[in-house]
């Protein structure tokens, strides 16, 4: 295997290892929310706010990254955001409250890095294989973020590591990523295409806001994340309606997430093989939009079953193509992560809001009817925004 060889497989092996970090400190906290509220004495807003934080911080940190990875390089960057995702995993797990809150804070500033320009590195590394890269990590983060909703309990109860070792423990996987992205960080050198870059002032991060297409495809971004975020928050309670257990619920959840990885992996793939990405989205769209409709309809338990596989799997190909259109979209690294910057700030947004109006229109009608309606309304329009944002275009 020859240098180039050894330094592509590097950047693989170092694409899949912040595939590992970009979720479980994220979702390791839900299951024991309960459990920190009552021994931290928080109130539920206050507990509540802890879920919520990350999400601003992406929304916040999000349009920040392109300019970090400029000054940083994208490579050091990324490591910083490593650094940051240790440090606020290990502030976080100091059992008083302003700890608490400043290491969930500082999680989701590190976690925003890497989200914004995981997509650059890949663009300027493996500029012809996006659509691959991009199913490696996305199915990585997948996994990796069911995995730590499921473990973390059993991790503080059934090992007696408490909730503070229990949330400590996934610090192991950015300390890993830590090392990696050192010898990365070696291994870099600015190549000659990106110092053009540099000098090419043709383009710059504000101009993309005058761009339809980075608009569309930032408006896929963010209503796929509005809808995915709704079925994480609020599927328990549309599943009890059915006649769903508490139990049995939550386990749905699980199971659409787990259900969606397949397509995960898939769309990405799929994307680079076609000069656009339409039929993709449709179906994507489509999918989902059925499915929606038919938890309005309802019906036996077993068809509700059949409705909720297919919500899973539609919106597991749309976070990893909205991801892979990132890079797609653009023509080299930096505008990949002007890009990403862009999508994900937005994206974030639509994220934290769509619960919060999905429980507000339950609140007003004391029924799922008007919120099925509305989330069916988001489908389409995520379906439009991402017809536009699979042409073969560049923005």
């Amino acid at each position: 295997m020859n240098a180039s060889s050894n330094t592509r497989m590097l950047y693989l092996v170092a694409i899949i290892v912040i595939g590992f970090n970009l979720r479980p400190a994220i979702t390791s906290v839900g299951p024991l929310l309960g459990t920190i509220r009552d021994q931290i004495g928080l109130e539920n807003w206050s507990a509540g706010t802890i879920t919520s934080l990350p999400l601003i911080a992406f929304a916040v940190v999000s349009p920040l990254a392109p300019k970090l990875g400029r000054r940083l390089g994208n490579e050091g960057a990324v490591l910083f955001g490593l650094i940051l995702l240790f440090a606020g995993i290990g502030i976080r797990s100091i059992p008083y409250t302003v700890s608490l809150f400043i290491g969930t804070a500082i999680i989701g500033v590190g976690i925003a890095v890497m989200n914004v320009l995981l997509p650059a590195v890949i663009k300027e590394k493996f500029p012809n294989k996006v659509g691959r890269m991009t199913s490696v990590y996305s199915t990585t983060m997948a996994i990796f973020a069911a995995t730590a909703s499921g473990i973390t309990v059993p991790l503080a109860t059934g090992a007696d590591l408490g909730w503070e070792l229990a949330l400590l423990s996934w610090a192991v996987l950015a300390v890993i990523g830590i090392v990696v992205w050192i010898f990365v960080l070696k291994q870099s050198s600015a190549p000659k295409e990106d110092q053009m870059e540099l000098s090419d002032r043709s383009f710059n991060d504000s101009n993309l806001w005058k761009s339809p297409l980075a608009w569309q495809v930032t408006l896929f971004m963010g209503l796929q994340s509005f809808i995915f975020y709704v079925i994480v928050s609020w599927l328990p309670e549309i599943m009890q309606s059915f006649g769903f257990s508490v139990s049995a619920a939550g386990w749905m959840v699980a199971y659409a997430q787990f259900v969606g990885l397949p397509s995960t992996f898939l769309a990405p793939v799929l994307a680079e093989k076609f000069s656009n990405q339409q039929g993709i989205v449709l179906g994507i769209g489509g999918g989902a939009t059925i499915g929606f409709i038919g938890l309005l309809i309802g019906g036996p338990l077993p068809l509700i079953f059949f409705w909720v596989t297919l919500i899973g799997f539609a919106f597991g190909g749309a976070i990893s193509l909205s991801l892979a259109m990132l890079g797609m979209r653009a023509r080299n690294g930096k505008q990949a992560g002007a890009l990403s910057g862009m999508a994900q700030s937005i994206g974030y947004v639509f994220a934290a809001v769509g619960p919060l109006l999905i429980g507000l229109l339950f609140d007003i009608t004391n029924a799922w009817t008007a919120p099925l309606i509305a989330i069916i309304t988001v489908c389409l329009l995520m379906t439009l925004a991402g017809l536009g944002a699979g042409r073969n275009r560049y923005v």
